[in-house]
């Protein structure tokens, strides 16, 4: 059984107002062992398309290699942008050296309702992936239950959208379909991707993701 530890510590900037929130790197990622085109920071895999996505929507300019100067780059952009990422999951085992969700057993989970009260200015969670099983939604889900906090509809549109609150304060969650190639299956089924694609031909599934990431960025 492989333990599959986060390597990144959460990393939150000062006034921010939205949280990205994933579950876990490629397991080499941990064991610190790159590919070309990786970089050594959260969502840095060279086969996710979190950042080429955001470089896209607000033209970064970033490097994608394993270099200290690609890491600076990204958390200028956090910090400018007031947006902090805090993965849920904390570690958990595998019988697969995989990225797998499905495949994570024993999950320990770091406390984003700690994180959200320590960072008061946070009104929106941003999820990499939807309500699927061992997904971050679906674990944060979990988390809430045990602590009595109701999560209620706004919109069940892709991306969906629900809200909850912690006293007084209203904080706003969104479903982003998920940056990662396992996930372009499931995008070519989304209607709304299939309804762009029939006026838009040469529309892909990163271009889908483009349009959808803009609005909550």
């Amino acid at each position: 059984m492989f333990l599959h530890t986060h390597p990144y510590s959460p990393f939150i900037p000062k006034n921010a107002t939205k949280l990205i929130v994933g579950t876990l790197p490629p397991p080499r990622f941990t064991e610190k062992v790159f590919k070309e085109g990786d970089v050594d920071f959260s969502y840095g895999s060279r086969d996710g398309y979190l950042w080429p996505i955001l470089n896209r929507i607000f033209s970064l300019n970033l490097v994608f290699e394993t270099t200290g100067e690609a890491i600076q780059q990204r958390k200028l952009f956090l910090a400018a942008y007031q947006i902090g990422i805090c993965d849920i999951v904390a570690s958990a085992e595998r019988e697969q050296i995989d990225a797998s969700d499905l495949g994570m057993k024993n999950i320990e989970c770091r406390d984003l309702i700690f994180y959200l009260k320590e960072n008061p200015t946070i009104d929106t969670i941003l999820f990499m992936g939807g309500n699927s099983k061992n997904g971050p939604e679906y674990l944060f889900r979990k988390q809430l239950k045990d602590k009595g906090i109701k999560l209620e509809t706004i919109s069940s549109d892709v991306p969906r959208e629900y809200q909850f609150k912690i006293g007084n304060r209203n904080i706003k969650t969104v479903s982003l379909t998920a940056p990662s190639g396992a996930a372009n299956r499931a995008v070519e089924a989304i209607p709304e991707y299939k309804a762009l694609k029939k006026k838009h031909p040469n529309l892909n599934t990163i271009d889908f993701r483009v349009l959808q990431y803009k609005e909550f960025f």
